[in-house]
């Protein structure tokens, strides 16, 4: 999905991401409790990227994050939100915790 496909245009340094379900059952199949995965990491995919933040001299500093990354997040980062029905989140850059090399 390319940025302008997406209903939502994020201001700044923020991102809009849909986050991925967490297994609940480990490759080996043992189910894991839902206090064994909240506290863990969450993963997603980004939907939408704003335009970057500006510096002390008004420069745009252009994001890391593009479109199609695959990211890292707190559990507790940023804000939900649903637009028919489907949950997205929209955080800052800088609460983004890494992007998953493929």
């Amino acid at each position: 999905m390319a940025d302008s496909d997406f209903r939502v245009k994020p201001l700044g340094d923020r991102v809009v991401v849909k986050p991925t379900q967490q297994e609940e059952k480990t490759k080996g199949g043992i189910y894991l409790p839902d206090t064994a995965t909240k506290e863990r990491p969450q993963e997603g995919v980004v939907l939408a990227v704003g335009p970057g933040q500006r510096d002390d001299q008004g420069r745009l500093v252009p994001m890391e994050i593009q479109v199609g990354n695959r990211v890292l997040f707190a559990k507790y980062g940023g804000t939900e939100f649903k637009i028919d029905d489907e949950e997205y989140l929209i955080l800052a850059e800088r609460d983004v915790l890494g992007i998953v090399q493929e």
